[in-house]
């Protein structure tokens, strides 16, 4: 059984104020609502419907950042999916994936946002927020490229070293 711990989170929600707290994991994300802790020590269950993503943050005077680093400056380096996420009120966000199927959990995406040293260190974006997932490239694919096949030595070409 994995161990829980607290995770500090600013929720960004689509017609209302972000909301800061903490969600337990695993867990706090599952079913149809986010399960949150309010500094304050309330419980607030908020419903993924009025939820635009998820970041997980360092601090929370910051606030909600990841409107200033949307998309990656360059290709990514880091293995994974570089997507684009379209939400439901037409803003968009890039991230990274985890290039393993295994990992894409019912309820949305757990992914790297562009900056990930900056203030989000990770971010959820829950499946009824998003109106498209765009793949933009596959990062650090384990297909390897064909070694090309050695042409075989021209009979008539003099050999100049033995």
């Amino acid at each position: 059984m994995a161990l829980a711990s607290n995770k500090k989170v600013v929720v960004s929600r689509f017609d209302r104020e972000s909301l800061q707290g903490f969600v337990q994991t695993p867990g706090g994300l599952e079913g149809d609502a986010i399960e949150l802790m309010r500094p304050e020590g309330t419980v607030v269950r908020v419903p993924f419907s009025e939820t635009k993503l998820v970041s997980f943050v360092r601090d929370f005077e910051a606030g909600e950042t990841w409107r200033e680093h949307q998309a990656f400056a360059a290709r990514p380096k880091s293995p994974g999916l570089w997507v684009r996420f379209r939400f439901r009120d037409g803003d968009w966000l890039e991230a990274l994936l985890p290039n393993n199927l295994l990992h894409i959990e019912a309820a949305g995406f757990n992914s790297i946002p562009p900056d990930p040293s900056f203030q989000n260190q990770r971010i959820f974006v829950p499946r009824l927020a998003l109106t498209a997932v765009e793949v933009l490239g596959v990062i650090g694919s384990p297909l390897r490229r064909r070694p090309a096949a050695k042409k075989p030595a021209d009979e008539g070409q003099l050999k100049m070293f033995d």
